[in-house]
Formats: structure tokens, C-alpha cells, sequence
């Protein structure tokens, strides 16, 4: 008999289901729109019926499926299998939906925090294949964050660990959308870096982003690391200030975890080696020179695949456990 897990990234915008065998090799994949608009019962019986038909077109049964990993996004209650609240998902309202999905399929299901599983993901098979103590930053929109400690997931005591992109590096710095000021997030996010470089034009600044501006009405992330190729000295001096900041936090969880690797995710690391190289400068030039650092900074490897991946590491887990007792 075969043994199989399903790992489900459950987003705002897509719900992403994958199979995979007890190597934690894909089979395959598939992915649904959430319709996050609609009821919570309505939205996780797409989730359902998305492993179901993802198990029928892979020729798989339910009986071969031995547990499920779920990952989502917002705060959470890990122990409970609760989602609290969700980002841009304004009526799931404390959800219990590890209960809910294992009742509708019948098998075991691990629940967790979507940054946390997506470092899981990279922990088990990717950038930090090998090490015990790992730190994991995902750029996008915000900065969100992972940590794994002895191999394990820290959660702290009510589950909110893992917030990097809220560790204050201004002091009565930037507004940040958490409402705290000084935040890493305000400062090193891909909206960040677009925002800083817009006000920074809007404030009379000289740049070729100025064309983009006034062309699109808007500059992204991608527009500044594109100018910044082309040799544009503002777009410059706005990766620079980003990197720097990246390098500080990296700083900081040395200090904090003591990390083997510190691994950067999300669509921010598409600026490649610009950014990466940058951050390694920053990050030499402010980590303490008492003893040689050993951290390896790198990019995650697993891309947009890494949720359900580790997802599927959780269901694997949960279910070895369950053996083990």
C-alpha cells in the first residue's frame, strides 16, 4: 500500500494542493482559486474537493493518503488548528479548519502558519537541507519570517513567533501597516523599496524611475532593481539602504538563534545577485568581529512550490509521531 501526503498552501488569491510520496518527492500538483469573498465552509470545501480531484487525476486513492499539512496565513492558535484571522479573508473569524478538513477527509491533518511551512519546506529539502538552526525571511509585499531552532519550529507561547519583518530596526522610524514605526518591513519590503523610491522622486530627487512614475503612475520593486542594472544612482542608493537593512535583521538573528543559514524567499529575490551581494556586504561590515562568522546567507531554492512542500513535510511529521505512540 502506498503512503501519501497532501500538502496545501491555502492563500488569499489561490489555494495550491500537492502529492507527494514519503521522500517527500512531488507527484502533483494542482491549484484552485481561494474566493476568498465567499463563506468559510464554501472556500475549504474547494479545498476538499481539490485534493480529492488532485488524488483521482494522479490515480491515487484516499485510502493511500496517511495524513495532511496545511498551511495558512495570519495569526493562528498551531495547538487548536484555529485561524484566528486572515489577510484578506475577512470572514474567517477563528476557523477551526485542521478539525474541519480531517472530518471532510477523513485522515490526520497538521496545521500551521504559512511562513512556517514554507521554511519548513526549504528546511527539509532546500536552502537549509542539513542544518539544525535556520533562519527564514520571505520579501514580497511585507516581510514575513521562520525559524527553525534544534530543528524544530519556534511558535513561542502564544504562536506569534517568527514576526521578523516587525523586529524594530528604527527607532521611531517609518509608519509601518502594523501600526508599529521603525519596522524592518517599512523599510525592506518589495512595496517598501518601490515606496521610498517614489517619495524619494516626489520630493525632487533626479532618476530615470522618474519617467515610470509619470508614465505608469506608479514605480514597483521590480522598476528600481531594473534601473539599478541600467546605473541609475538613485535606484542605487534605494537597494542600498534595503540591503542594509536586510543585513541588520541577518545581524540581529545571529545574535538571537545563532543560525547555520539564513535563507531570503519571495518574489524580491528575482533582483538576483544585486541584492544578495549586498547584503553579505552590510552584513560583514556590521556583524561583530570578536570570532569568525560562519552563516551562510543564500537564496531559498524551492520557489513558489515551497509551501506545499512543507506542508507535506507537517503531514509526514504529524504522522510518524502518530506511529511512534
Amino acid at each position: 500500500m502506498k503512503e501519501i501526503f497532501i500538502g496545501i498552501d491555502f492563500g488569499g488569491t489561490n489555494i495550491k494542493i500537492g502529492c507527494f510520496d514519503n521522500d517527500i518527492n512531488l507527484i502533483q500538483k494542482s491549484s484552485v482559486p481561494t474566493e476568498a469573498e465567499m463563506e468559510p465552509a464554501f472556500v475549504l470545501d474547494k479545498m476538499v474537493q481539490g485534493s480529492l480531484n488532485l488524488l483521482r487525476d494522479t490515480g491515487l486513492k484516499t485510502e493511500d493518503v496517511r495524513a495532511v499539512g496545511i498551511g495558512a496565513p495570519g495569526p493562528s492558535k498551531i495547538d487548536s488548528g484555529i485561524i484566528v484571522a486572515a489577510p484578506n479573508m475577512p470572514k474567517f473569524k477563528n476557523i477551526p479548519i485542521r478539525d474541519i478538513i480531517s472530518k471532510q477527509l477523513n485522515k490526520p491533518v497538521a496545521f500551521e502558519n504559512d511562513a512556517n511551512v514554507a521554511c519548513l519546506g526549504e528546511y527539509v529539502v532546500g536552502a537549509g537541507k542539513g542544518v539544525s538552526d535556520m533562519v527564514f525571511f520571505t520579501l514580497g509585499t511585507g516581510i514575513g519570517g521562520g525559524l527553525i531552532c534544534n530543528g524544530q519550529i519556534v511558535h513561542g507561547f502564544n504562536d506569534n513567533a517568527g514576526e521578523l519583518g516587525h523586529i524594530i530596526v528604527q527607532r521611531g522610524g517609518r509608519l509601518c501597516g502594523c501600526g508599529q514605526r521603525g519596522c524592518a518591513e517599512a523599510y525592506a519590503s518589495a512595496n517598501s523599496t518601490a515606496k521610498r523610491a517614489t517619495e524619494a522622486i516626489e520630493a525632487g530627487a533626479e532618476s530615470s524611475l522618474k519617467a515610470v512614475l509619470e508614465k505608469n503612475g506608479l514605480i514597483t520593486c521590480k522598476n528600481v532593481y531594473e534601473h539599478l542594472a541600467a546605473g541609475d544612482e538613485l535606484a542605487k542608493k534605494i537597494t542600498d539602504e534595503t540591503a542594509e537593512i536586510l543585513a541588520v535583521l541577518s545581524v540581529n538573528m545571529i545574535h538571537v538563534t545563532g543560525p547555520a543559514k539564513i535563507v531570503f524567499a519571495g518574489g524580491m529575490i528575482a533582483a538576483g545577485e544585486p541584492l544578495l551581494n549586498r547584503i553579505k556586504h552590510y552584513f560583514n561590515k556590521y556583524i561583530w568581529p570578536l570570532k569568525p562568522e560562519l552563516v551562510e546567507i543564500c537564496f531559498a531554492t524551492l520557489g513558489e512550490d515551497a509551501g506545499i512542500i512543507g506542508a507535506a513535510a507537517l503531514a509526514l511529521q504529524k504522522y510518524k509521531k502518530a506511529e511512534q505512540n
